[in-house]
């Protein structure tokens, strides 16, 4: 029990167990229903999957303020490429190679230029949103979906979850899988840690940076591909704020933003559980800004208690 409770995505798996079992009890009429609960595995899709390279990058020590912009940017060179006439696959693929390398160049300038991450991210987050409504012309490009829909669309009556939640299920093994059992996921830790040490050891930290950064845009790209198969439109004033949400998912989940800790366990479990608040809220009938409350308290209460944590280990 001892050991469970040392688990860093216990404490919002709780929450979260907490927070659906109070919503089933006020609205259960509503909120009880398997309907319900698919849809809010489909709205948490495109944030989990963004947070699974989030929880890379903070783990490694940086920060990425550019998901959203990203995942804009993607939707609209999917919807471009299948305009042009290009299959869904190859439209795909082009916009997380897209987001790929906007990530590794962000990671490039982190690693070999000395860049604060905040600020590299946050002048990316401008340059790429940008880029998606210079790409588009300022307007949402209309494009046929052939078949990329119904990566975040159930087919009509079914009960059953579509394609983008197993895709997230799996990225978020894989990435754990990752961090925990490769060099590459020991390496990142190290230079999250400590970054002179990691230096000292050994450990290639510009490689590592790099990496983190390009793995985090590639994810952010397939968030994108999953927002336009909801959207059916490449729309570059998409996922506006969707940075926030995502680094809100992997702090709640138990992650540091000093560097060195985190889980991707944790980072679904915080994503899901922004998706319950604000379904319950909206079957409570509450207005937005109480859900953002909300929101903000419980990740203002989870850093609190990380910062606690951090004070009583070192004393």
């Amino acid at each position: 029990m001892k050991a469970l409770l040392a688990k860093k995505w216990f404490g919002p798996l709780v929450a979260l167990v907490v927070v659906y079992a109070i919503f089933l009890v006020l609205r259960p009429e509503t909120f009880g229903r398997a309907a319900t609960l698919l849809t809010m595995s489909q709205q948490t899709v495109v944030v989990a999957i963004a947070a699974v390279g989030a929880t890379l990058v903070i783990v490694s020590g940086g920060i990425d303020l550019s998901v959203g912009s990203s995942v804009a940017l993607t939707s609209v060179v999917v919807a471009k490429l299948l305009v042009r006439g290009h299959g869904p696959l190859v439209a795909a693929l082009g916009g997380c190679l897209v987001a790929t390398l906007c990530g590794a160049l962000g990671g490039a300038l982190v690693a070999r230029l000395k860049m604060l991450p905040f600020i590299v991210t946050l002048g990316s987050m401008s340059i790429l949103r940008g880029a998606a409504k210079g790409l588009a012309n300022e307007q949402k490009i209309d494009a046929p979906a052939r078949g990329l829909e119904t990566l975040l669309q159930p087919a009509a009556g079914s009960l059953r979850p579509p394609t983008g939640v197993f895709l997230a299920i799996a990225v978020a093994v894989l990435a754990a899988l990752l961090l925990s059992s490769t060099r590459f996921g020991r390496h990142v830790f190290a230079v999250g840690s400590n970054e002179r040490t990691a230096r000292l050891c050994g450990v290639p930290v510009e490689r590592v940076k790099i990496g983190v950064y390009a793995i985090a845009g590639l994810l952010a790209g397939l968030a994108g591909v999953l927002e336009f198969s909801m959207l059916t439109v490449g729309d570059p004033t998409t996922a506006v704020g969707l940075e926030l949400e995502v680094i809100a998912a992997v702090v709640i989940g138990g992650a540091s933003l000093s560097g060195g800790e985190g889980s991707i366990l944790g980072a679904m479990i915080g994503a899901f559980l922004m998706t319950v608040i604000k379904t319950g809220a909206t079957h409570m009938g509450l207005p937005n800004w109480v859900q953002e409350i909300v929101t903000g308290g419980i990740i203002l209460v989870a850093s609190g208690l990380d910062r606690l944590r951090r004070g009583s280990a070192t004393s």
